[in-house]
């Protein structure tokens, strides 16, 4: 009696086994309420090495692992289950937080099946999980069909190509906008390239495309909403392309054009400019008009390319490259962008461990009375010492510190380290009631719900007094939300801790903000001060800075006070305080008494 064929696309009776693996605990409950709601079984595991027992104890259908983990990464994980024959066909989902194209390629080579960025999107962990299982469920049919269609050959030939046919749309389609996927993309890429090796006159070019902040759509009008506009997106693609050209989805808001039989490389930078060019039009989402440009990186066709991932890694480095150049845009691959985003990367990791050991120290950068030219106080200023490299200005890692969110931890360091030396100075009586202690503030720290609180921890910790305290955020930290910062800066203010502006006149510099909430403090910046004489504009927005300053009751610092002219300047204009290289660098803690002359000190002997 003829068997009937099994549907891949449907799932076995009994629930899939799903091991899930992550060092947060409340990831894994997060995740366990999302599958255990959709009716599969979940199990858990916190580390590397308990995860690799519970597999021994038990194979699961399917494994969610976390990346980053103490001990043992998710990366070493997945490559000792690939390694045991038992254990190397269990699909494997990366979980990360990190969203770097370099974190995505090695997590494939390694051997993962899929790659699922934090925060988690319920829909997107669903979609996943499900699209995983089904192809696991697709190769166990087509692996029960084999075993039988050796007795049976003539019998199941049908059913092997309806099953063979399912699998290969599976394997090599989008589900959602049934474009070719990234699978088939990478095999189109090893044969473009093969035939390039063998012809050189056969040129190609790889187009790489990210949409430019997409993320708003899923966020303001649903998920469900975002990918009618990502099938939107995919048709008007095509529309441009012809036929010979290849359009694929690699997943999320991303797509890659490949281009073949090429003249030249103009003809893929006109490509790239006609994909913009048509993104310019607004596209009609339930009754809505929704623009969205694209960030594109361009790779041509060159000898040095062995490996389709290189390929695709130096096309995503290429977009990446557009975005940060002000996005809708292109960007042709240069050595120098590889160069600079391993550099970059290799940073971000130097910068996790230099947390940890202990490398990034506290500099200290006298603020000057400009009537008595003494000592009223110091900014925090942090550094940090490589061993290799040495001192990294602030410059290069404080921007990786805010993307990658260690600016949180990097931040409250910052303002404990700065209040234990301030009290030690106070018990030294090097520093009076009256010396203050500016720290700056991230936006991503006061945007946190517990920052309050995680500051009068440290006060009461370091027992100084909160009136010694100056904290200086940038304009751009108020405008972003002015409510939630209007109710921090009230707290801040109950408790008498002063609040500077910082780099003022170089931000949004609205003079609202200024009447709305109370503000002790307005930094000039160190472009103008350093630009400051007779016969530059600099000198009337400074003196313009000031008056505002004073009609206010706001005290002025000018930055960046390099010469005697500056000084002299600043004073004539009525500044109160200024900082800079003409009184002292930043300089470490046991330093600065020590370095600055005596006249400079207030005077410290009236500290009870």
């Amino acid at each position: 009696m003829p068997l009937e064929p099994t549907d891949a696309r449907s799932l076995p009776t009994t629930p899939a086994d799903i091991l899930i693996v992550d060092d947060v605990p409340e990831n894994i409950r997060l995740l366990s309420i999302i599958l255990d709601a959709k009716g599969y079984q979940t199990r858990k595991a916190t580390n590397g090495n308990t995860a690799l027992r519970a597999v021994e104890a038990m194979l699961p259908s399917l494994i969610l692992l976390d990346i980053r983990m103490p001990q043992m990464s998710g990366y070493e994980v997945c490559q000792q289950l690939k390694s045991n024959p038992r254990t190397a066909e269990i699909p494997i989902i990366f979980l990360s937080a990190a969203d770097e194209i370099a974190d995505k390629v090695e997590a494939f080579n390694v051997g993962g099946a899929d790659y699922i960025t934090k925060p988690f999107h319920v829909e997107e962990v669903l979609a996943r999980v499900h699209h995983q299982l089904t192809i696991l469920a697709a190769h166990n049919t087509i692996r029960e069909l084999n075993s039988q269609l050796e007795a049976r050959v003539k019998e199941r030939t049908q059913q092997l190509e309806m099953a063979n046919e399912l699998l290969t749309e599976m394997a090599f389609r989008d589900g959602l906008t049934h474009l070719p996927n990234r699978t088939l993309l990478m095999q189109q890429l090893h044969t473009v390239l093969s035939e390039y090796r063998a012809n050189l006159k056969q040129q190609f070019a790889v187009l790489y495309l990210d949409c430019d902040r997409f993320k708003t759509v899923n966020d303001s009008l649903g998920h469900q909403a975002g990918d009618e506009l990502l099938i939107a997106i995919s048709q008007r693609l095509q529309s441009v392309l012809g036929q010979a050209d290849g359009l694929f989805r690699l997943g999320g808001d991303e797509f890659v054009i490949l281009l073949t039989n090429l003249a030249d490389s103009k003809t893929a930078t006109q490509m790239a400019e006609r994909v913009l060019n048509h993104f310019a039009v607004p596209f009609l989402l339930r009754e809505r008009e929704i623009f969205i440009s694209l960030s594109i990186g361009v790779v041509f066709s060159s000898t040095s390319y062995q490996d389709s991932e290189v390929l695709l890694r130096d096309a995503a480095t290429a977009m990446y490259r557009a975005k940060a150049l002000g996005k809708d845009q292109y960007q042709c691959f240069e050595l120098s962008m590889y160069e600079f985003a391993w550099q970059r990367l290799q940073l971000e990791t130097d910068l996790r461990k230099a947390l940890q050991q202990q490398e990034l120290v506290l500099y200290y950068q006298p603020i000057i009375d400009l009537m008595t030219e003494k000592m009223t106080g110091v900014e925090a200023l942090v550094r940090w010492m490589h061993p290799e490299q040495g001192l990294i200005p602030p410059d290069q890692f404080i921007p990786i510190a805010e993307e990658t969110g260690l600016i949180l931890k990097l931040g409250l360091w910052a303002l404990q380290e700065a209040c234990y030396q301030l009290r030690q100075w106070q018990r030294e009586r090097v520093a009076g009631p009256a010396f203050t202690l500016s720290v700056n503030v991230s936006a991503y720290q006061f945007a946190q719900s517990n920052f309050v609180e995680q500051l009068d921890k440290i006060l009461a910790d370091t027992q100084v007094d909160p009136h010694c305290l100056k904290l200086e955020i940038t304009e751009t930290v108020i405008m972003q939300n002015v409510s939630s910062a209007a109710e921090v800066i009230a707290k801040l203010q109950e408790r008498a801790i002063q609040l500077s502006i910082d780099d003022f006149g170089t931000g949004y510099s609205s003079l609202n903000y200024l009447h709305s909430f109370p503000i002790d403090m307005l930094k000039i910046d160190r472009s103008f001060t350093q630009r400051l004489h007779h016969k530059n504009s600099s000198l009337g927005l400074v003196t313009a800075i000031v008056q505002i300053a004073k009609t206010m009751g706001i005290a002025i610092v000018a930055e960046g006070i390099e010469t005697n002219e500056q000084l002299a300047q600043l004073k004539l204009l009525g500044c109160n305080y200024g900082q800079g290289y003409l009184f002292a660098k930043p300089l470490p803690a046991r330093e600065l008494f020590d370095f600055l002359p005596m006249a400079h000190l207030t005077s410290c002997h009236q500290m009870p």
